[in-house]
């Protein structure tokens, strides 16, 4: 069955940097859309970021953009989000998600995404 297994959340100061991985397995990596949500204790969750099957097309919500850098290798089927510049608003269970989709697709609707991870906790310290 599908899995997706988040890794690399952690402590950090406000100012910092960390890299969030997402490995899959059963599933054929390259036709999947992945995108990173967040969700924030006593929040709902909300989209960060999505890329394409290919890697060619990024998303962006705007309270990430020019700081947060999605990217992923299809050969290691794994989706990465690198953070930078983190703020203490940043602080939440980071979550991966993909859905089968066409080549091109980017898609910030979480109900649109049939596969979740566990999640992964981010806090940042100010």
């Amino acid at each position: 069955q599908v899995q997706l297994v988040e890794s690399g959340g952690g402590l950090v100061e406000a100012g910092g940097s960390l890299t969030l991985s997402c490995a899959g397995s059963g599933l054929t990596f390259s036709l999947y859309g992945m995108a990173w949500f967040r969700q924030a204790p006593g929040k709902e969750r909300e989209f960060v970021a999505a890329i394409n099957r290919s890697g060619g097309g990024t998303s962006y919500a705007d309270s990430v953009k020019g700081r947060f850098t999605i990217s992923r290798d299809n050969a290691q089927n794994t989706v990465y989000l690198q953070m930078n510049a983190l703020k203490s608003a940043d602080t939440a269970v980071y979550f991966c998600a993909g859905r089968i989709s066409a080549l091109n697709a980017l898609e910030a609707e979480a109900t649109k995404y049939a596969y979740w991870g566990q999640g992964t906790q981010v806090t940042v310290s100010s």
